[in-house]
């Protein structure tokens, strides 16, 4: 006789408080209020800033059906609070007023997570310093007047609306440190100067060939003026940054006193009219087994400090922020953004960013728990894991016995990439979309004439004078 059984195992209510409690981890306690004394307010702080996040989770096509089901497990979350709005309308109208004022309390609160998370599993250095990648990237909009006016449009010919993203990443965990976007011509490099400050003291930027300029290197070095004979410089944040044929550099210029292979001088000439001092630099070539160069510009000057050998290794992990645009693009389905006007827009990219950061907190740490790496966490499997707690589980038929469904917990630890070895490309045949940029070509080095040599000793002399 066979006996019923009850199914236990698939209590909605367990696996919506698993979400509540993974997404309250990481949320800052204080600034996000769960209650008002406003009695006309349908949107409190705290549940505003969670259905967000749980809207970016979601890859429906329309913003509205993403919405409904964020909403209802929210409403499921804190059952004993008022019901939040229902529609989407007034939804969003809150969160664009609102999404600046929430990301100055959620940003800090996870960069001190992934600080913590990359010291627990001793990730915070790569080599002698905390590492940072920067790169920025365009993100489409909806081609809506509204959106055309909003943010510009920039690129090819027929370019719809867009956004520019720029985002820092810790490289130790692969995580996002923080993120600025713009409209469609906004300037990475000035959206990196903003996150300056955001970055620990000793730290090391690592970017393309796009982030150069004696003024903006000079920012990064948070230097007036740099080191010069008989000074060594303070350790301070420095940077690694490929550069190409657009950076002009000076060689045996005299500056040092103890001049040696690689260092070179970024002097422009406006500078030099203007009696600036030059920046001592390191230029690092690199050369692959297909005989490709890659050149390198440091201010780290001391090789006992970073070898060329490390500075390259160091460099090719850059490559995590491209990882991070993949996950945004394309596995969070973000290539195209669903929001018709710019402010639902903006809100909407911002809380894309949190979501995926967020997301990587809650993997990473799981499975840094489990005994695993950081750069296992799969992004993709980390967000099957959340929907399928976002979502109710289907009743179980009678006399039947289901197989239990992991916990939340579980379920991220075990979101790890494929342990299998590739054998053959990952990318398609044909892909009309894919850029396909030639490699930035070799910096002009050129040895300083006699007049610069001149005009660098009487720098030297009023500087050792001062």
């Amino acid at each position: 006789m066979s006996r019923r059984t009850r199914d236990v195992s698939y209590d909605p209510s367990s696996y919506i408080t698993d979400l509540r409690q993974a997404i309250t981890r990481y949320l800052p306690r204080s600034g996000l209020a769960l209650v008002s004394d406003d009695r006309k307010l349908r949107w409190v702080p705290r549940m505003l800033v969670t259905c967000a996040i749980l809207t970016s989770w979601d890859l429906a096509d329309l913003l509205t059906d993403a919405f409904e089901r964020a909403r209802g497990v929210v409403a499921a979350m804190y059952p004993s609070r008022r019901r939040p709005g229902a529609t989407y309308a007034g939804f969003a109208k809150t969160l664009a007023r609102q999404t600046a004022g929430h990301l100055a309390v959620v940003a800090p609160r996870l960069r001190r997570h992934v600080r913590r998370l990359a010291l627990k599993c001793g990730r915070w250095r790569s080599g002698k310093r905390p590492a940072f990648g920067v790169d920025g990237s365009k993100v489409e909009c909806p081609m809506t007047a509204a959106n055309e006016k909003g943010f510009g449009t920039c690129g090819k010919n027929k370019t719809g609306p867009q956004q520019f993203l720029t985002t820092l990443f810790h490289v130790g965990t692969g995580l996002v440190w923080d993120f600025r976007r713009g409209d469609a011509r906004a300037s990475e490099r000035a959206h990196l100067l903003e996150m300056l400050a955001m970055l620990p003291l000793d730290a090391i930027l690592l970017a393309d060939a796009g982030f150069v300029g004696y003024d903006f290197l000079k920012a990064i070095l948070g230097e007036e003026e740099p080191p010069g004979v008989g000074r060594r410089r303070r350790r301070g944040r420095t940077f690694l940054i490929r550069v190409g044929a657009n950076v002009r550099l000076l060689t045996k210029l005299g500056w040092c006193c103890r001049e040696y292979d690689g260092i070179v001088y970024l002097w422009p000439d406006e500078v030099q009219k203007k009696k600036g001092h030059p920046l001592v630099l390191r230029l690092i070539t690199l050369t692959d087994p297909r005989n490709r160069r890659t050149h390198l510009l440091t201010a780290v000057l001391d090789p006992n400090e970073l070898s060329d050998a490390e500075a390259g290794e160091l460099y090719r992990k850059r490559w995590g922020v491209e990882v991070i645009y993949r996950s945004l693009k394309q596995t969070m389905g973000n290539r195209k953004l669903r929001s018709a006007s710019p402010a639902n827009a903006v809100a909407e990219l911002d809380w894309a960013v949190v979501g995926l950061w967020l997301l990587g907190l809650m993997g990473v740490e799981r499975i840094v728990e489990a005994g695993g790496a950081p750069g296992d966490w799969s992004v993709a499997a980390g967000l099957r894991a959340v929907r399928r707690a976002m979502e109710s589980p289907p009743p179980s038929p009678p006399r039947t016995r289901r197989r239990r469904r992991p916990r939340l917990a579980e379920a991220l630890a075990v979101a790890t990439r494929d342990a299998y070895t590739r054998t053959r490309p990952k990318a398609a045949r044909h892909w009309p979309h894919k850029k396909k940029d030639k490699p930035p070509g070799d910096p002009k080095a050129r040895t300083a004439s006699e007049s610069q040599i001149k005009l660098a000793a009487e720098l030297r002399k009023q500087r050792a004078a001062a």
